[in-house]
């Protein structure tokens, strides 16, 4: 069973290697995944998580030592990382959309995608590393790691799946709603984006319960 308060490990090494999978290890866990999403804070699309089981046996040494937490690599090295990581990895992804954010608030609908990542594995991990101090409701045991992406290897190949995968998505709904600049800000709350919405009005993608976009709907009276 999910332990119900999670186990933090907060003195991990702020580079991620794999000493979290190999104390895991030492405690009689075989199959390990990290799981990670993309998209808390955008105002538009949705949450994007990943869960990531690396085989050690087959990653290359120089695959091993370029994979970071997404947010310090460059978006053409995600991509180059993301290329890879099927060979040598188990990949699984979930999401959740705007009316769950909606409707469920974004902290619940981060960890329901969370708990779809993992289901989409093709095997059940023994234990999952997650990113964060939540615990999401999963099908195997778990362990929240504060800064997980910058500790786990696990983790932060699975910030990179989910980090790459939402892009792609807002890449995609950039087309069907021009104008808001999602293609480079990925729905985040850049200048262009709020320009977009003052200019074009909101859109079925946009989070209708975050407060810029709020505003828009309800505007307050001068």
């Amino acid at each position: 069973m999910t332990p119900r308060q999670p186990l933090l490990w907060p003195d991990a090494p702020l580079r991620p290697d794999f000493s979290l999978e190999d104390a895991a290890i030492r405690q009689g866990h075989a199959i390990i995944a990290g799981i990670d999403e993309a998209g808390r804070g955008p105002w538009a699309g949705p949450v994007v998580a990943a869960a990531v089981i690396l085989n050690r046996a087959l990653l290359p040494t120089e695959i091993a030592e370029a994979i970071n937490d997404s947010k310090k690599l460059t978006a053409t090295q995600r991509e180059s990382l993301f290329a890879v990581l099927p060979a040598f990895a188990a990949i699984g992804v979930g999401q959740a959309h705007v009316e769950e954010i909606d409707r469920n608030n974004i902290l619940n609908a981060t960890l329901t995608a969370m708990s779809h990542a993992l289901d989409a594995l093709p095997v059940l991990p023994d234990i999952a590393l997650i990113d964060g101090n939540r615990m999401p409701d999963l099908a195997c045991k778990g362990r929240c790691v504060v800064r997980g992406d910058a500790r786990s290897l696990s983790i932060a190949a699975a910030s990179i799946v989910a980090k790459v995968t939402r892009d792609r998505i807002m890449a995609k709904l950039a087309i069907v709603h021009p104008g808001y600049g999602w293609e480079h800000n990925a729905g985040y709350g850049t200048a262009e984006h709020r320009a977009g919405l003052e200019r074009l009005g909101v859109t079925p993608e946009h989070r209708k319960s975050f407060a810029p976009v709020i505003k828009m709907l309800r505007p307050v009276d001068a």
